[in-house]
């Protein structure tokens, strides 16, 4: 028997349960072939949780989460809870109890997968987002003067701390140094019009550059940065940028790759306990259907046991997604696969035991 992890699960709300399910299959199929020994640890957590009991994250929650090799979110997010609650006191509340400081998200084009820029194909399309994920707008910083009043302020605060940027950017340095591609890393900006943040940003992005001369580096306004992923995909490497947009541009990134059923991410604190994540959200509509589309689930248990060290094992998980992509599935899309949400997961599962 290899390594045991513990992982804490949060299924959470609409398909969430569906798709962790099928990532969960994914590594105990993994688990037969490689010898690694995973414990999943579920936890009670979202919109359903709430509505039921009124709890949304308790600190002794975030103890025990705080003790799990990684964490395996399924979805937050339910259409009977005030927008804002969840958001608020479930995931930035993670996010920051745990500082998860970083973001990351590949944006790759499988094979088999149609994305819709013209002329682009998986050569074109296959670069990294670093998104600092504890600071900036998503800081809370700010306050409303005069409410409901025609005289009504609201104030909105973007917090930049040195050690939260620097410790991103060189992240991104490290990251772009250890893919060994275009190595070409892209601070994504908005220096122009941000003066006090974006000369924050700038500086430590130069200083930090020093001890990386392999590294080619380049700065970019955020709404060029937007038109250039569209047009040229093939010139970004490593893209790392501040909270909020990278929140906008992870976006495209998952249409570019072929929309949100294949886009995953991480939430990670180098060396402490991580979270992974499919990004497509609950979709309540398609709760139960066994509709809906696991493979970003699948992804993110991927990426997950990969940023445990599991570097062989997440190969082999990868190399099953792309083969039922490109071999199996007709479309990306919830109804339109071809496979009910647990079929394509016992295809996966299939080529991972018997490649």
């Amino acid at each position: 028997m290899g390594k045991s992890y513990r992982i804490g699960v949060i299924p959470g709300d609409g398909t969430g349960p569906e798709v962790v399910a099928e990532g969960i299959k994914a590594l105990k199929a993994l688990s037969k072939r490689w010898g690694m020994d995973f414990q999943f640890h579920q936890f009670s957590v979202g919109g359903e949780q709430y509505l039921k009991t009124g709890i949304l994250l308790p600190d002794t929650m975030l103890k025990d989460l705080k003790s799990m090799d990684a964490i395996y979110l399924g979805a937050i997010g339910h259409p009977d809870v005030k927008p804002g609650i969840l958001e608020r006191e479930i995931l930035l509340k993670m996010r920051f109890e745990l500082d998860l400081y970083i973001n990351l998200r590949p944006v790759v084009l499988y094979p088999g997968v149609e994305t819709p820029l013209k002329g682009k194909g998986v050569e074109e399309i296959d670069f990294v987002v670093v998104r600092e994920n504890t600071e900036g707008l998503y800081a809370g910083g700010g306050g409303v003067f005069k409410k409901g009043t025609p005289d009504e302020v609201a104030i909105q605060e973007s917090v930049n701390t040195r050690k939260g940027v620097e410790r991103c950017v060189r992240y991104a340095f490290d990251l772009c140094r250890e893919r060994g591609k275009k190595k070409r890393l892209t601070l994504c900006g908005k220096s122009n019009v941000l003066m006090y943040e974006g000369d924050l940003w700038n500086r430590v992005f130069e200083e930090v550059h020093r001890a990386y001369p392999d590294i080619e580096t380049n700065a970019m306004n955020v709404d060029a940065l937007c038109m250039w992923l569209i047009k040229n995909p093939e010139n970004f490497d490593v893209i790392v940028t501040n909270n909020l947009f990278g929140d906008i541009i992870t976006d495209i990134g998952a249409i570019i790759q072929g929309g949100l059923g294949i886009a995953a991410g991480g939430n990670i604190h180098p060396g402490n306990t991580s979270m992974f994540e499919p990004m497509g959200g609950s979709a309540p509509k398609y709760t139960g259907q066994n509709k809906i589309n696991p493979m970003a689930a699948i992804v993110a248990a991927q990426m997950m046991i990969d940023h445990l060290g599991e570097g062989e094992g997440a190969k082999v998980v990868l190399a099953a997604v792309k083969t039922v992509l490109k071999n199996h599935l007709k479309s990306l899309e919830a109804g339109r696969m071809g496979y009910g949400t647990r079929e394509v997961g016992d295809l996966v599962a299939r080529y991972i035991e018997e490649p």
